[in-house]
């Protein structure tokens, strides 16, 4: 029996594609699990292997109960939405699974995984700051790369008290309506607390990638410099669970002491000298108070000039 594969309207932006469940057919079809492929571009990068365990079991017990979204390539099917649900049905052997096909084009579908994914809050930080980018960048036409630069155009222009652009002004507009229909960050607060996340190490950003820690932690132990303090810090966050403050007590602690101005030194030094110099016997002898005052002479003639 062929399966049916019904159309959708075509959607002008991503806000369409948020109400796109209420359109259309949605009748459920069973394929092979076999002839379901994975794309090219995922949000989702990192899988918890006990959630994914979890939700396995699930399945073994009571079967997909959401179907997965797939839309049509050749004679298979490209997954476009629930990919946790198809490894776990991989995992515990089911040959045919419950579908939703919908005909998306590249763009779409990109669009429909980005957003399924954040509505579920299924994504980590990482993930999650860089999907919203991705939908930004489809939006507006542009690169990620353009897309952080209009947002640092705004915020420096508003910081200097400047003007925008028409062209940055529309831009700006069309970030804002999507930021607030995802319904997380206005657009200084996505550059201001999210954007940097993508610019921490490796190490660190792998470790927030994982869930293995908070952003707000790795964002603290990102401030050392020096990698192999940084790493051990990372590993002792990790295993040892440290809270937020116990992080910035052991970051404080690793900061090398600021060396003494050499002024500050020397200031030091003529203060302990003139404690001395109030010693009546500093001045019993004739020899060491001539010599003693000519150097004072000396050093006031020496600070005149400076």
């Amino acid at each position: 029996m062929p399966i049916k594969r019904p159309q959708v309207p075509k959607m002008r932006g991503v806000t369409d594609l948020f109400s796109m469940e209420v359109e259309g057919d949605q009748s459920t079809s069973t394929v092979p699990i076999s002839k379901i492929l994975l794309p090219k571009h995922q949000p989702r990068r990192y899988f918890d292997p006990e959630k994914l365990a979890q939700l396995s079991q699930s399945v073994k017990e009571h079967g997909i109960l959401e179907p997965l979204l797939v839309r049509p390539l050749g004679a298979n099917y490209e997954l476009v939405a629930g990919e946790r649900r198809y490894r776990a049905a991989q995992e515990v052997g089911l040959k045919e699974i419950p579908v939703v096909i919908r005909e998306f084009d590249d763009r779409q579908a990109l669009q429909v995984a980005l957003i399924e994914n954040l509505q579920r809050d299924d994504l980590n930080p990482v993930e999650e700051t860089e999907g919203v980018l991705q939908l930004l960048a489809i939006d507006l036409d542009a690169s990620t790369e353009e897309v952080v630069s209009v947002l640092n155009q705004a915020a420096n222009a508003k910081k200097r008290g400047q003007d925008l652009t028409d062209n940055v002004i529309r831009q700006l507009e069309v970030i804002e309506s999507l930021l607030s229909t995802v319904g997380r960050f206005s657009a200084e607060s996505f550059r201001v607390n999210r954007l940097p996340l993508l610019n921490l190490p490796d190490n660190v950003l792998e470790a927030l990638r994982q869930g293995k820690i908070e952003f707000t932690k790795a964002r603290a132990i990102a401030q050392l410099k020096d990698e192999e303090q940084r790493s051990k810090l990372l590993k002792q966050a990790v295993s040892k669970n440290l809270s937020l403050n116990e992080i910035k007590i052991k970051i404080q602690e690793l900061k090398p002491e600021a060396e003494p101005k050499p002024g500050k030194i020397v200031a030091q030094r003529l203060n302990e000298i003139g404690k001395r110099l109030q010693k009546d016997e500093a001045w019993g002898d004739r020899k060491k108070r001539d010599r003693i005052t000519k150097l004072l002479d000396e050093l006031d003639k020496l600070t005149t000039e400076i």
